[in-house]
């Protein structure tokens, strides 16, 4: 197992492997990502490491570390896209408080506002509560 120097942190690389990744989405999902290129799904995945560069004594490269996709769960409907973002935010809160939020490389790192984009199409808790009520209470007055 490598060991890097203290003050180094390796590049983080995903690899070609995306058949979990693929088998969890749906066919509307697939078909979606291909057409709107804007189109976001919120999945869970674990990331296996599956090869490293740059650690070696005197090696010119940075260190680098390929991860794949060995496991993934895609959401499937709003609701579990909303639980999935919900984690997310719990997850983010904590790096804020435990100072890690920068952490994470160069690039746009307002997960909220990313999170928020993603969902603005999407129906908020209380809208979704109040259809509920609005289908309990129909099928109430066509039952009763």
């Amino acid at each position: 197992m490598p060991r890097l120097d203290p003050h180094k942190v390796p590049e983080v690389k995903l690899d070609s492997g995306a058949a979990f990744i693929e088998a969890a989405l749906t066919r509307e999902q697939r078909r979606g990502l291909f057409e709107r290129p804007d189109m976001s799904v919120f999945a869970i995945v674990q990331l296996t490491s599956k090869s490293y560069t740059g650690f070696a004594d005197g090696e010119e490269k940075d260190p680098t570390v390929k991860v794949r996709v060995t496991l993934a769960e895609v959401a499937q409907d709003d609701r579990q896209a909303q639980l999935v973002a919900e984690v997310m935010r719990a997850m983010m809160r904590r790096r804020r408080m435990d100072q890690t939020l920068d952490e994470l490389g160069p690039g746009a790192h307002d997960v909220e506002a990313t999170i928020a984009e993603a969902l603005a199409h999407h129906p908020t808790e209380a809208e979704y509560d109040a259809q509920n009520e609005r289908r309990r209470g129909n099928r109430i007055e066509h039952h009763g």
